[in-house]
């Protein structure tokens, strides 16, 4: 069953530790300069990961820019290296560190191609963003729905729509309890890219 987040009829209000949300954090002129820059000038690779004791194609493309030694490894143990932030990341993290008062050292930039890339339902639990990691998340291009789900309750899942510009920050006891994705879709879609910033920090 798919309910909605912050919708006024049928939804899930989150608390607002764990979530939140501005759906014009940069205007469309702003997001889509910078979607139409990375596209052009990220470094993107396309990844493999395990699943099932198989070796897959990562559906969706990934660059990594951080501070100086801070690389990133995801659940999957692959290892990504840390490219150098550039002028308009550094700009954007320091907007989003200065407005909500979060720090970051780091930011994973996914590609979405088209409606046939996604991530499947995880959690960013990695021992090296903490015990309450906070993930500030930056849409760019076309709306994509951001699922969750109780990470021991599948049968409900709720859905937000992520359009251009927007800002979702999660935090708290999130990544403890609920489970996130972006999944495939049977409707024809344009790229999305999604920013991820992060702190990482040493283990």
């Amino acid at each position: 069953m798919q309910l909605s987040l912050f919708d006024t009829e049928e939804f899930y209000e989150f608390p607002k530790d764990l979530l939140e949300y501005r759906e014009n954090f940069l205007n469309k002129e702003e997001a889509d300069r910078l979607k139409d820059h990375l596209l052009q000038t990220a470094p993107w690779e396309q990844r493999t990961q395990k699943m099932y004791d198989k070796t897959v194609i990562t559906p969706r493309l990934t660059a990594w820019y951080g501070d100086d030694k801070k690389s990133y490894e995801s659940a999957d143990n692959n290892t990504f290296g840390t490219n150098p932030w550039t002028s308009e990341l550094l700009a954007l993290k320091e907007r989003i560190e200065q407005e909500f008062g979060y720090k970051f050292n780091g930011v994973l930039l996914n590609l979405y191609r088209d409606n046939n890339d996604s991530v499947a339902w995880h959690r960013d639990k990695e021992s090296r963003y903490g015990k309450r990691p906070v993930i500030a998340s930056i849409s760019l291009g076309e709306t994509r729905n951001f699922d969750f789900r109780k990470k021991d309750h599948h049968q409900s899942k709720y859905g937000l729509p992520l359009p251009n510009g927007s800002l979702l920050i999660m935090k708290g006891d999130l990544q403890e309890n609920w489970e996130h994705r972006i999944a495939k879709s049977t409707v024809r879609m344009k790229e999305r890219i999604n920013l991820t910033f992060r702190l990482i920090s040493e283990l």
